[in-house]
This record gives structure tokens, sequence and C-alpha cells, in this order.
């Protein structure tokens, strides 16, 4: 499994190690600053479902992004996560998908 990634990510072991460690400190993160924000706003066990449900989303979706860039600039893998966003940010339409040119327009251009 771990040679697949490896192939997939075309990286060294050295990088799918923190590439992979990178993804388990980022979800950590991410699950304890959700529940420290959900306190902090004043949620209680008291509080509505939906509510806690609603805020805990948009800390998951939007503050993983964040965490994971910030962690994956400590550990030197930057590039490879900028590259995961740009994909991800233009899956959910946020950006539009970068365009790649072919051997074709390449010519065209020298």
């Amino acid at each position: 499994m771990l040679k697949s990634l490896q192939k997939k990510w075309n990286v060294s072991k050295t990088d799918l190690v923190l590439i992979l460690c990178v993804f388990a400190i980022t979800g950590t993160t991410t699950a304890y600053v959700s529940k420290l924000i959900t306190g902090w706003v004043g949620f209680t066990e008291s509080t509505h479902w939906a509510w806690k449900l609603l805020l805990r989303l948009a800390v998951l979706i939007f503050g993983y992004q964040i965490i994971l860039l910030s962690v994956a600039f400590l550990f030197g893998q930057f590039s490879f996560f900028w590259r995961f966003e740009k994909k991800f940010l233009s899956r959910i339409g946020l950006i539009k998908k970068e365009r790649t040119e072919n051997k074709e327009e390449i010519k065209e251009k020298l």
C-alpha cells in the first residue's frame, strides 16, 4: 500500500513518511481545535446538535486547509500540499482548474 502511494504521488520514501505525518498531525490538531472552538463559543450539552455540527463542519472543512498548509510548511512539504490544495479547491469550484498544455501547443509557442 505504501509503495502504491509513493508511486502515485511520485515521492521518495522519506517524503512519503513526512506526508503521512503531516496528514496525521493535521487531523488530530483540527479535531482538537474544533472542540476548543465549540467550547469557546459557549456550546454546552444542552446546545442543539445541529448548531454544534454546523460549527464543527465549518472548522473541519476550512480550518483543516489552513492547518494542513501550516504543518506541511513546518515539515518541508509545502509544495506537495499546495498542489493538493489547488486540486481540492478546483474540485469544489472555488478556483479554476489549471490548464495543462499539450505538446502541440508548446511547439506552436516555440
